[in-house]
């Protein structure tokens, strides 16, 4: 059964897909705001609390790269299945985990389900679309992607505060349940390679690779390490992945295959649209804290302000095929870049007596802006991607992606920590001077850009969306 001869699955597969990120990109922030009474249950303090965040992060960093050989090795439907599986069990043994080890040791649990189901439900839907149809399916990829670190943080607030920090785990269990039988059901069945061989070797040296680079980054700002060690952790993580770039060309089915790099669309939707997500990435961190630090609003206030940027992707959805049509991918990811740069550098003009409908408009039109961009470069990257190789740019996709938010949250901290050195109080000035200076990012994409031609993703940019 495909969904070209039952047109539900049209619609069922998406949203099964569509559950397993959301729920996958909810449990990287949803946890933040219900810190504090985590930390008083489990009998530890809130800065120790941030290692069940890291944990997760981590996990999802080192088995990202495995997912492309495993669903080619066993299929891609099987595999997905135990994603959700996996992350479904683990997240009901967070919600009751009685100490903090416990904790940690079911959010590894839950990572090595998430680190599965993100890039193996990305490969479903392309497989499940004809490429003239990536539109759709890459709207329903990216926007929960979006969605997942704007609402996750409000989610978790409210949840803690009128049930118990226990149901922002719990809160997987029915989404979890009614994936796996509706995955069961309506993803078509495939057969693996059972001849493909694992690179062992490739996979330990990606992973502690990204490991490393991600524990680095997301130190950055923050004394739990000193700056010797943040700079020795960066230099071997890249030495890492140097060293698997090298071995890379060297044998035939690496475990991360860089030779997408190669092909233009997948070069510049990746890497150029890596830049901008860098810079735009950073703001679901700095704007709540703005608003709350600088201007004085409460944690449901500003909650609910960047929620305005939510509605900004949602409309994303039906501005993205017409502006393919009329300007292609070039002149799309050139404007947005442009004006995600002049949005950036807007919310420097924000004051504490800035009216909130008009933060409210800047956030819309923010959302709006990045929600095109993400979902622009990521169609690119797929649109000339043979079937054959979709497995290993899903993969490698997911990585960059992966790395994108940690590198982005990690720059604002640190430019926020030059910007207020020794323990400054954070006025909104300090806030102004990093957004100006993250505006730059985005232009530095654009010339990357420019290489694009007229043919690059041409049989997508056709596509109506439906």
């Amino acid at each position: 059964m495909d969904e070209q001869s039952n047109p539900r699955l049209r619609i069922l597969i998406p949203m099964v897909v569509a559950i397993a990120f959301l729920m996958e990109q909810l449990d990287s922030t949803i946890i933040t705001t219900a810190i504090p009474d985590m930390a008083c249950s489990l009998a530890t303090t809130p800065v120790q609390m941030n290692l069940a965040v890291t944990a997760y992060v981590l996990t999802l960093a080192v088995f990202i790269p495995l997912s492309g050989w495993l669903a080619d090795r066993f299929g891609a439907r099987r595999i997905f299945i135990l994603a959700l599986a996996i992350f479904t069990i683990g997240s009901v043994l967070c919600g009751m985990a009685g100490t903090f080890a416990v904790l940690v040791a079911t959010r590894v649990m839950q990572g090595i389900g998430g680190a599965m189901m993100t890039p193996v439900g990305r490969l479903i839907l392309l497989r499940s679309f004809p490429r003239a149809e990536i539109v759709t399916a890459m709207t329903y990829i990216t926007l929960p992607a979006i969605l997942g670190p704007l609402i996750g943080p409000l989610l978790g607030g409210i949840l803690t505060t009128y049930l118990s920090w226990r149901w922002i785990f719990y809160v997987n269990l029915p989404f979890g349940l009614i994936g796996i039988s509706l995955s069961m059901r309506f993803i078509q069945e495939e057969h693996g390679n059972a001849t493909l061989k694992f690179d062992f070797p490739g996979f330990l040296m990606v992973g502690s690779g990204v490991a490393l680079f991600q524990v680095g980054m997301d130190n950055i700002g923050r004394p739990a390490l000193s700056v010797p060690e943040i700079v020795g952790l960066l230099v071997a993580a890249m030495a890492l992945l140097v060293g698997f770039s090298r071995y890379a060309r060297r044998i035939t089915s690496p475990v991360v295959d860089l030779s997408l790099f190669k092909q233009r669309s997948f070069s510049v939707g990746t890497l150029a649209g890596g830049i901008c997500r860098i810079a735009m990435n950073g703001t679901p961190f700095l704007l709540p804290l703005m608003l709350q630090v600088g201007f004085g609003m409460s944690p449901v206030a500003s909650g609910f302000l960047v929620l305005f940027g939510s509605a900004g992707a949602l409309l994303a959805r039906t501005v993205i095929s017409p502006l393919l049509r009329w300007f292609g991918f070039g002149k799309v990811l050139i404007g947005t870049a442009v004006l995600g740069a002049t949005i950036l550098a807007g919310f420097a003009l924000l004051e504490p007596d800035t009216s909130r409908w008009l933060i409210g408009v800047f956030v819309f039109i923010f959302g709006l802006i990045r929600a095109t961009q993400f979902m622009t470069s990521s169609m690119l990257s797929y649109a000339d991607t043979s079937d054959a190789r979709l497995s290993q740019a899903t993969s490698l996709f997911s990585v960059f992606q992966q790395l994108t938010v940690s590198v982005g949250v990690s720059l604002s901290a640190m430019l926020l920590g030059i910007t207020s050195p020794h323990n400054q109080v954070l006025t909104p000035a300090h806030f102004h001077i990093v957004f100006l200076l993250t505006a730059i990012l985005p232009l530095l994409a654009v010339p990357s850009f420019l290489r694009l031609r007229p043919e690059d993703g041409a049989q997508v940019r056709r596509y109506r969306c439906k």
